[in-house]
């Protein structure tokens, strides 16, 4: 059998035995190599690049690596088959996704600012803080051969002494019971118990020795598609203990919820799917924490998760194709009684898994937490929540009603379906200013590195600034001439960013028409999304008072140029939010509060669902919004429109 070798960067060659014709990307996948494909191996987004070092592969040209690209060994990974013994040079851009990813930090001080005020509001309405976890000091009597009470009955009537609790209403699983004997000797019958309070009964969650000074600890995880967040939480005084974030192991397998669920139903796809996202991006991310914040995994009690609802099937190990077929109807909406034991990871046996709930097929728990987070629920005034990632969540309403939907965006706010795309990892262009007179760039970089790629708070300046100056129609198609627009033998137009024999990369950082073209569906779908919803209640835009944009690519954004596109409604600015990462901050919340995890679940039995697919007039709004910055160029007075 051939023995193919992958080469990095940074880290040791991978070896694998292959079969002759054998996929080079299943090859990899195999391996455990993270090569990017958000295609799922289609050949459709170029994005699996990889050089081929030596050795033999059987591989065709494509529109995504031109001759001299080919003649230097560069090949698609997904196009590339095994025809003998091969060496392959995987570059760094083809697997930052793993870790990498520049994410919204919850230990920022914009984001500690976020949640300060948020906790303030949910105050302001009448919640609490404070888990319903907590440590209870004991100092039992030791037995005697006068006083011979089993070790269970004597820690159980201590319960009752201290909290009044009848003892036939506190619980103490097997899981406490079996190291109990000797921890109370090793204490001298001195200890710490962990309980947590369910109305009249207690649950005895862990007994350790009275002087220990192990934090009550909970983990919060923001799961999405493309990347993930997550902090172990002091759930005593609500510091975070450690933080750490990046991408979604599964992303090998499609950018796309879509792609995943059909990878899903393949043999022994559940399995590949859940491994992806639990051995290869979870564990190693809790491993990394525990090792930073010096916490025994067994002193993490409780792990709340906000994803969406495919990523919450698919984590769960759950059959999902029902999720993409019609009527649309998943496993749940809400799942009780869930352990983190259950899923395979290292916390305590009893600690549980808390999901938010999901509303919707396409709606799920980060849209839950991130109304939560948004307090339009509190709010007399009529306002819009927006989740921009790989795919678009909204939610609109005010204290009295809450609808939401979801739409379609494809990949190209992650830098998919761009040919220069990647995701915010070092060397993306994350903004951009274009002089209008010497169409000269000045850009900003993920990393203050060479442009390798452009993400997506990058694409929407680059395009706005093009549409600014008169460098491309409303059409996107380039009008303009000058030494950075260039044209294949096509004729199609591409604007330079920044030259190869400048970064030394494989290739020009540029933005071609096909790109503009798959941005403008992208940023279609977003406004498509919320006039549908609007006038599927009777109202337009003008009735909008504040816009809350939430997720990773929010931070990047110049809210100007979200609307010089046409991807937000044109309102004030002054009424742009930016609330961060939500679905972490939300679920944040839901470990220090009770009665704030009650309100998430509140929320989606409450909100609306509105499925666009379903809506007669959604097609004729995507269509119309398919331009810069929309065909009815009255919805957008601010914009100068070019001619």
């Amino acid at each position: 059998m051939p023995n193919i070798t992958f080469i990095f960067e940074t880290g040791a060659p991978v070896s694998i035995s292959a079969n002759p014709g054998e996929k080079l990307l299943d090859v990899a996948r195999k391996a455990n190599v993270a090569i990017d494909a958000p295609c799922s191996g289609n050949g459709v987004c170029g994005k699996c690049r990889v050089r081929l070092a030596s050795g033999s592969l059987d591989a065709p040209i494509n529109r995504h690596i031109s001759r001299d690209e080919y003649d230097a060994g560069w090949r698609l990974a997904c196009l590339a088959t095994v025809a003998g013994d091969a060496e392959i040079e995987v570059p760094d851009i083809a697997s930052a996704y793993r870790s990498r990813m520049k994410m919204a930090d919850l230990s920022s001080p914009e984001e500690i600012a976020i949640f300060d005020n948020l906790r303030r509001q949910l105050e302001e309405a009448g919640m609490t803080f404070g888990s319903d976890l907590s440590f209870l000091p004991l100092e039992l009597d030791e037995p005697t051969l006068d006083d011979t009470m089993p070790d269970n009955e004597r820690l159980l009537r201590a319960v009752e002494a201290a909290t009044g609790v009848d003892e036939s209403a506190i619980m103490l699983p097997w899981a406490v019971l079996k190291n109990l004997s000797q921890t109370l000797r090793e204490s001298n019958f001195k200890v710490k118990c962990v309980i947590s309070r369910d109305g009249d009964r207690i649950l005895m969650r862990d007994v350790l020795p009275g002087d220990s000074t192990d934090p009550l600890v909970g983990f919060a995880l923001d799961l999405g598609t493309t990347s993930l967040a997550g902090v172990l939480v002091d759930l005593e005084s609500g510091k975070i203990l450690a933080k750490a974030s990046g991408g979604n192991g599964q992303i090998r397998y499609g950018a796309d919820v879509i792609n995943r669920i059909i990878e899903s139903g393949r043999p022994g796809g559940r399995k590949r799917l859940q491994d992806a996202v639990i051995k290869e991006s979870i564990i190693p991310m809790l491993s990394f924490m525990y090792r930073e914040a010096g916490i025994n995994p067994r002193r993490v009690y409780r792990m709340v998760l906000a994803g969406n609802t495919t990523m919450n099937h698919l984590l769960l190990g759950l059959h999902s194709d029902p999720i993409r077929m019609e009527p649309f109807v998943p496993s749940f909406f809400r799942a009780d009684h869930l352990y983190v034991r259950d899923i395979g990871l290292k916390m305590n046996p009893l600690a549980e898994l808390i999901v938010a709930p999901n509303i919707g097929s396409y709606v799920g728990g980060d849209i839950t937490a991130g109304a939560l987070v948004s307090m339009i629920w509190n709010d007399p005034a009529m306002s819009l929540f927006i989740d921009l990632g790989t795919n678009g969540e909204l939610v609109f309403g005010n204290s009295e009603f809450l609808m939401s939907c979801a739409c379609s965006a494809g990949p190209a706010f992650e830098g998919g379906d761009i040919s220069c795309g990647m995701r915010a990892t070092d060397g993306a262009v994350e903004a951009c200013v274009i002089d209008k007179e010497t169409m000269e760039p000045t850009l900003t970089v993920v990393g203050g590195v060479a442009p390798a790629g452009i993400c997506g708070s990058g694409i929407i300046d680059i395009i706005a600034e093009l549409f600014r100056c008169g460098i491309i129609n409303g059409k996107g198609k380039f009008v303009r001439e000058g030494d950075r627009v260039l044209h294949d033998e096509h004729g199609m137009g591409s604007y330079v960013l920044a030259w190869q024999k400048d970064t030394g990369g494989v290739k020009d950082v540029c933005l071609n028409e096909v790109d503009i073209e798959n941005f403008i569906r992208a940023k279609g779908a977003i406004f498509s999304a919320t006039q549908t919803m609007l006038s599927s209640l009777g109202f337009d835009a003008s009735v909008i008072e504040r816009v809350y944009v939430a997720g990773g690519i929010g931070s990047g954004i110049n809210m100007r140029n979200a609307v010089t596109i046409g991807m937000f409604p044109d309102i004030p600015l002054e009424n742009f939010h930016y609330i961060g990462n939500s679905s972490q901050t939300g679920a944040y919340a839901m470990l220090l509060s009770s009665e704030a995890r009650d309100r998430v679940f509140e929320l989606s039995r409450s909100m609306t669902y509105l499925e666009l697919s379903n809506e007669p007039g959604y097609m004729d709004e995507f269509v119309a919004a398919c331009f810069l910055p929309h065909t009815d160029a009255g919805l957008f007075p601010s914009v100068e429109i070019q001619t």
